[in-house]
């Protein structure tokens, strides 16, 4: 009997036209490093009295489907993470490169189904209503560039073959740490030892009764762009500013040498006074733990742009 391994295991994923509704085709091969995603149900132990010291059988709880997948930062792929986290992009250029512009602040966010296969038991469960909750990533010296992608889905029906059909393949681009770069009023940031970042949807879940067990959907909430930076205190100019309490704009960028290239520009991003300690005879740093508002000028929080060679997402 052949047993389950990670490095045979496959992801799909495709949108929605209709939430809760998994499409015939249009699938497309995600590369992932690993995934929590997957459907839960405890049981509830009986209460009941009078039969004796041994318990009663339990009883089934509700369903829950969620969890996360770590996700490779690339230049085609990410994309699709992108769009479920914001919306349709705004893409522009008639020819390759194109450039596909993320906005916050989007009313309507697409749902996705997505199929998780480990051909070799054969196990391959179909999420369907999938919809992207919160994404993060770290900015660092080096390592391996990954983001996480939390996400809510519907439910999960489970089949001995795969439900996707034939998978459209990508051409994967990563970027990596030594590719990126932080800016504060379009001047480079320096000193910075590593950055956080943190989008979220803040989806409340629709729990209404239901014959399944199923959620009917999952609604976005207030959204929030938070994040961490570790300064080497070199100067006083975050310290000023988070004293002052006044907005920059700071934008996180990856550009590789083929042009390709991932821009997150927050537009106003608030800085709280910092406890600066000084721990020993080394370096001394400062953490910002910023979160970022609505920009008066532009209208929006943020905006992410992804230039590649694909022309639509």
């Amino acid at each position: 009997m052949a047993r389950a391994q990670g490095a045979r295991a496959q992801m799909a994923l495709a949108f929605e036209t209709t939430y809760g509704a998994p499409p015939a085709s249009g699938f497309t091969r995600m590369p992932f490093a690993s995934a929590t995603l997957g459907a839960e149900q405890p049981l509830l132990n009986s209460e009941l009295l009078g039969y004796g010291r041994d318990p009663l059988a339990p009883i089934k709880d509700a369903l829950t489907a969620d969890g996360n997948v770590v996700v490779p930062i690339d230049a085609e792929a990410f994309g699709f993470w992108l769009k479920a986290a914001f919306g349709q992009p705004i893409t522009t250029g008639t020819v390759a490169p194109y450039s596909h512009e993320f906005r916050s602040g989007g009313w309507v966010l697409p749902s996705m189904s997505i199929e998780t296969g480990m051909p070799e038991v054969p196990r391959f469960a179909m999420y369907s209503g999938c919809m992207l909750d919160t994404l993060s990533w770290q900015m660092q010296r080096s390592g391996l560039l990954t983001a996480t992608a939390s996400l809510v889905a519907q439910g999960e029906a489970i089949a001995t073959t795969s439900a996707a059909g034939t998978l459209a393949e990508i051409d994967l681009q990563r970027f990596g740490h030594f590719n990126g770069a932080i800016t504060r009023n379009g001047q480079p940031l320096g000193n910075i030892v590593s950055a956080e970042i943190t989008y979220a949807n803040t989806l409340d879940r629709i729990e209404t009764i239901r014959s399944d067990g199923r959620i009917d959907g999952a609604d976005p909430g207030m959204a929030a762009l938070t994040g961490r930076i570790e300064v080497r205190f070199a100067d006083q100019l975050l310290v000023n500013q988070a004293i002052n309490g006044e907005p920059c704009e700071m934008t996180f960028a990856y550009v590789l040498t083929s042009g390709e290239s991932l821009t997150l520009v927050a537009h106003a991003v608030y800085l709280p006074r910092p406890r600066i300690e000084i721990s020993g005879p080394q370096g001394v740093q400062a953490s910002f733990d910023w979160q970022a508002a609505k920009d008066t000028v532009t209208g929006r929080m943020c905006t992410i742009t992804l230039v590649n060679e694909r022309e639509t997402y």
